[in-house]
């Protein structure tokens, strides 16, 4: 019987795969479809996050969108220190979410 996934996967799933006694069928993707592949790979780990039930479950999803952006900073030649100083940076200048502020709407004053 055959399984078709078409997505990209962790380094050791392939092993891990052949200890179950399964054969996997892998190949390795150039820059553009690594690319690609991550962002669909982001989106799948977020739809997941944002799906799941238990806090411990919601913690593992989000180790995996931590992963999964660790490559994307690496494919730009940065890593998540990079990205967390420029997250710490945002968040000193526009705040972060801890006050939980819902903006409804604004009122556009006509002396602009």
């Amino acid at each position: 019987m055959e399984r078709v996934f078409n997505k990209l996967v962790r380094d050791n799933i392939p092993e891990i795969i052949i200890s179950t006694g399964d054969e996997p069928v892998t190949r390795v993707l150039d820059d553009e479809e690594y690319k690609v592949e991550l962002y669909k790979k982001l989106e799948e780990e977020t739809k997941e996050v944002v799906t799941s039930k238990e806090p411990k479950e919601t913690l593992e999803e989000l180790a995996d969108v931590l992963e999964v952006l660790r490559a994307i900073a690496s494919l730009n030649k940065k890593d998540l220190n990079d990205v967390i100083e420029i997250a710490d940076n945002k968040k000193e200048k526009r705040g972060g979410f801890e006050k939980r502020i819902f903006l409804e709407k604004t009122f556009i004053k006509d002396n602009k």
